[in-house]
């Protein structure tokens, strides 16, 4: 029996899907506590994937392919880095001039 050729959608919707359980379980795991509005954020969001078969309504807000829109993309990420822990951004360098230089002198 031949198998059809896969569903983007349908894939699109499972890897969002584990992406946000994998988020939940991640806090989970390391113990970090979500806030309120990041626990619903992630409840609403499962909810309307599994209702809709996507998140968003609004075609401008992501692409026809899409199953999460571009904001929901960059929320669901920073959830997941602060549900391992790591940090937003890298530390700042502060500039210090060059040992030996008049460089600010007048």
């Amino acid at each position: 029996m031949k198998r059809g050729p896969p569903d983007p959608k349908a894939a699109a919707k499972r890897a969002a899907l584990n992406a946000l359980k994998r988020a939940r379980r991640q806090a989970v795991r390391s113990g970090v506590k979500l806030s309120d509005w990041e626990g619903e954020f992630l409840g609403s969001v499962e909810d309307r994937l599994k209702t809709y078969g996507r998140a968003f309504g609004d075609p401008e807000k992501g692409g026809a392919g899409q199953v999460l829109s571009i904001m929901q993309h960059v929320k669901l990420k920073e959830i997941t880095t602060k549900a391992k822990g790591e940090r937003k951004h890298p530390p700042r360098l502060r500039f210090k001039p060059e040992a030996g230089t008049d460089k600010g002198k007048v």
